[in-house]
């Protein structure tokens, strides 16, 4: 893959099955998650949960197909959860540099939306994942101390904070 041919593209109704197709795949035959679209109901309506106040939703392309998503979710009081965060497997680590690319943009938005604090959860599982977080200035916190309306996911076991004041 050359850099030139990824895009970095709000999300539209037109990428959805490959969104959640990309999403399940990396959850399920990755990750061993017994998980289905319906125990996900934010990637049936994509635009109407994250597309809202601050927040929205990302799909990095390669040719027209999506090979990575981020999404930010406004919880109000200039507060958002880092949501969806995936990358396909033959576009990971820095040299092709999706994943820099994705939360790239992520703060960027966050930033010009006011946005003061971003929190995440993941799971145990994800160890890449947790590198790739504090690498960029996350925090790592315990999860009583999040903020009541951020949605906590059953297979969440490790939380994030970034400061962007």
């Amino acid at each position: 893959m050359r850099n030139t041919d990824l895009g970095i593209l709000p999300f539209e109704c037109q990428y959805a099955n490959s969104t959640a197709e990309l999403i399940l795949e990396i959850q399920r035959d990755e990750f061993g998650f017994s998980i289905t679209l319906a125990d996900q109901p934010d990637l049936s309506n994509i635009e109407q949960y994250y597309q809202q106040g601050t927040g929205n939703f990302w799909v990095a392309l390669n040719d027209e197909r999506v090979i990575g998503t981020i999404a930010l979710l406004d919880i109000g009081d200039g507060q958002a959860a880092l949501r969806k965060m995936f990358v396909g497997a033959e576009y990971r680590g820095s040299r092709p540099g999706v994943a820099h690319q994705l939360l790239g943009t992520l703060l960027n938005h966050a930033k010009d939306q006011g946005v003061r604090e971003i929190y995440l959860g993941t799971t145990d599982k994800f160890l890449a994942a947790h590198r790739f977080y504090e690498k960029n200035g996350f925090e790592l916190i315990e999860p009583n101390i999040f903020p009541t309306r951020f949605p906590k996911m059953k297979v969440d076991t490790r939380f994030y904070r970034l400061s962007l004041c």
